[in-house]
Parts: structure tokens; sequence; C-alpha cells
């Protein structure tokens, strides 16, 4: 009989740590804006594969080597062909805009040696809309970012307080049955 107690007490336990995890996972941000491009080196004429995922509005991507192409909302790929007049040797920047943030991937075009054309440190940029000189917020970033000491507090005194009553009430009954 004692064992039910002790497993009715364990159980109340495991319940309780149960269902602070899907508070602790909601606060933190673990979806992010990731664009990537394949291939990364493509021959002029063929298609690249353009892939954007963590946004939740249609995705505009643009580059120097081929025309604008939209992401649909309900999407997460689609595809691009490459100028045939694209410079062999040149890195492009394809830029993938979600709303107020954007992210860049470099596209070499096969063939030659590597050149940037715009500057030797930087690959070609095509015109883009005004948007923040900074990268995509894309998650929290290691073990103790966004680490709040209140709610580890507030979190640890719930899970002490389910245990301690339902030791509280194990023992209260193994009394009564005692007596």
């Amino acid at each position: 009989m004692r064992a039910i107690r002790v497993a009715s007490a364990a159980l109340l336990g495991v319940s309780a740590l149960a269902m602070t995890a899907p508070a602790a996972q909601a606060q933190g941000d673990n979806s992010g804006f990731w664009a990537t491009v394949r291939p990364t080196t493509v021959e002029p004429g063929e298609h690249v594969r353009l892939r954007a995922t963590g946004c939740e509005q249609s995705v505009t991507v643009s580059s120097g080597v081929f025309d604008t192409v939209t992401i649909p909302r309900s999407r997460t790929t689609a595809w691009a062909r490459v100028d045939r007049d694209a410079r062999r040797g040149a890195v492009y920047e394809v830029s993938f805009y979600c709303g107020t943030f954007w992210q860049s991937v470099d596209l070499t075009i096969a063939g030659g040696r590597p050149d940037r054309p715009d500057r030797p440190d930087r690959p070609a940029r095509p015109d883009r809309p005004e948007h923040p000189e900074h990268g995509v917020r894309a998650g929290e970033g290691g073990t103790l970012a966004g680490l709040d000491l209140k709610e580890i507090g507030l979190g640890a005194a719930l899970i002490t307080a389910a245990l301690g009553t339902a030791y509280h009430l194990s023992r209260r009954r193994t009394d009564e049955d005692g007596s």
C-alpha cells in the first residue's frame, strides 16, 4: 500500500515538472530567419534553389545575377535562373528580405579566378531597400542567453511546492492509516 502512495507522489511531482516545460520552451525564441542558395557555385545560365525558413511572410530575393524572386508565405523554396552573361569567377551577393530582416548569401559563378565586381572585400550588391545594417536575430545564442533568475526561482518554487504537497499528503494518509 505504501508503494502506491510513493508512486502517486512521484507521479504528481513529474506531472508538475512536465507542465512547466511548455512555458520554458515558449520563453526562448528558437525560430530564426535562415537563408541558403544551392548550389553555391554555378555556371552562367543554370538554376539555383533559393531557400528561406523562419519567416512568417513572403520573402523577396534579389541579386545582381538574376531577376528578383518572391518566395510565397506558404512555401520555403523557389528557383532562379542565373543570367547567361554572368561574369565567370565573380562572387555575387544574394539578399533575402523578410520584412525588416534580411540575410545575404554569396553565390559564385564558376570558371576563372574569384573576382569581386564591386570592391575587393565585398561581393556585388544590388540596389536594396533601406534596411538596418545588422544581421538576423536568429535565436537566443547559448545556454545562458535569456537567463532570468526570477523565472527560474518561480519555477523551482512551484516544483518544490508540488513535491512538498505530494509528500505531505502521502505522509498524512500514512498517519491516518497507522492510528
